[in-house]
């Protein structure tokens, strides 16, 4: 049996179809991109960035209560929720949402 992705810890049945949109269909699957790279497709799959679905994803990987971050190390998640987000809006400005998931996934070259 595949569990969801929703059977990690914080995560929901929205969450489900967020990474499925950004082709990440089960926790095994989450868990080997590593939370950063997840995020990064469910990003350029259209989701909005949202710095808690962020850190509240990071924090169930490891097992922990979406609310366990706190300090230097929410400043340091924030820092590389900041990095995502601009690694995806500084080569796909002009793009439509269709070209950035297509370039997401390596179907197009980056500009």
């Amino acid at each position: 049996m595949i569990d969801p992705v929703s059977s990690i810890r914080n995560l929901g049945p929205a969450s489900d179809r967020e990474y499925a949109r950004a082709g990440i269909h089960s926790a095994d699957e989450l868990r080997a991109l590593g939370p950063d790279e997840a995020y990064r497709r469910v990003l350029a799959a259209g989701t909005r960035p949202h710095f808690i679905g962020y850190y509240a994803m990071v924090m169930g990987v490891q097992g922990r209560p979406w609310n366990d971050c706190q300090g230097k190390e929410k400043i340091e998640l924030r820092q590389k929720f900041d990095a995502i987000k601009a690694s995806l809006t500084d080569h796909d400005k002009g793009r439509s949402e269709l070209e950035t998931a297509l370039n997401a996934i390596g179907v197009i070259k980056r500009r």
